[in-house]
């Protein structure tokens, strides 16, 4: 049973989530999917541990080429030992700040100065959209918005594809910055460093560029990151946020890693506090709870919201996105 699971899921990963995005990923998986030695081996790992990604990761972190399906498969079965330890010992944290892209309508909502505090932070990457420049482009390359922070243009350059309506948009003002992640990392580390940029998919253009560029800005000067778990620890660190800032929780990407009993949990430990909410998630995660309701099954990509309120349908990762709050004003 465990390994039809894991047939099944690398399957899916396959032809839904890596074709297109990464051939080397995907080649891998297929391997997988038509390999009952592979998958017994995969099957060792447990289910929250051996999603393709994690699994690609650890195997590249521990030398594994970046080669076609053969050569990767010689490698993992003569370090199976080691990988399945790694696997157990990690967590997929996709520590993307291209994310911030279709934040930031929702951001310039909110009155600053802000508070922000992330859930499931890993290196507090997406805990900095007042250091990096955003550029939104449309489908045919052509800039339309070009913001930089007050200091001048960043590094870091997070540029959305976006067509239609345009919403307002500025970059925030961040005065606090904090996060909580159960194995947080820390952007002045080496092995920290290595680990999130081993999670960049081969083929992803400018990717980890971008966020070794953004561990950079992490490490000059670094968030208040709490280990633990969000629920409990929610309201203690918030506590700790300055009262003259608006407060906000933020949680892009993160949700999906809850049973849906804790992520409701966590939705209401989050309402309960004098802050404002925002997320980028798959748009099944929270179900009845979009404002106004979305359609799973013809929505495009994830949801951008606010407090629960709807504001944007958007690739995961930020790379574009699509304006449903409403009329907007082309940002200046």
């Amino acid at each position: 049973m465990t390994m039809l699971a894991v047939r099944e899921r690398y399957a899916r990963f396959a032809n839904e989530e890596a074709s297109g995005r990464s051939e080397v990923y995907a080649a891998w998986a297929r391997g997988v999917v038509a390999d009952p030695e592979m998958q017994a081996l995969l099957a060792r790992i447990a289910e929250a541990h051996r999603q393709p990604p994690l699994v690609f990761a650890v195997t590249r972190m521990l030398g594994a080429p970046v080669a076609d399906y053969a050569a990767w498969r010689v490698f993992v079965l003569g370090h199976a030992d080691q990988i399945v330890a790694e696997c157990a010992a990690r967590r997929l944290q996709t520590n993307e700040p291209l994310r911030l892209g279709p934040l930031l309508p929702v951001l310039t909502e909110i009155d600053g100065p802000i508070a922000l505090l992330e859930i499931g932070a890993a290196a507090g990457l997406c805990l900095y959209p007042d250091r990096y420049s955003y550029r939104v482009v449309d489908t045919a390359g052509a800039e339309r918005v070009r913001l930089d922070p007050a200091d001048g243009p960043s590094a870091v350059v997070l540029t959305s594809v976006v067509d239609g309506v345009l919403p307002p948009l500025r970059v925030p003002e961040v005065v606090w910055r904090a996060g909580i992640d159960l194995a947080p990392l820390d952007a002045r580390d080496p092995r920290d460093r290595a680990w999130l940029r081993g999670l960049v998919w081969p083929g992803e253009q400018g990717r980890e560029q971008r966020i070794a560029a953004a561990l950079d800005i992490a490490a000059s000067d670094p968030p208040l990151l709490w280990e633990g778990d969000a629920v409990e620890q929610l309201r203690a660190l918030a506590a700790q946020a300055p009262a003259d800032a608006t407060l906000v929780v933020s949680t892009p990407g993160v949700l999906v890693y809850l049973p849906w009993p804790r992520r409701l949990e966590l939705v209401e430990a989050i309402r309960s506090l004098d802050a404002r909410w925002v997320t980028i998630d798959a748009p099944a995660l929270l179900r009845d709870l979009w404002q106004p309701p979305v359609s799973v099954d013809d929505w495009p990509g994830s949801v951008v919201a606010i407090d629960g309120q709807v504001r944007a349908a958007a690739d995961p990762l930020g790379r574009h996105w699509e304006w449903r709050g409403g009329d907007g004003a082309d940002a200046a």
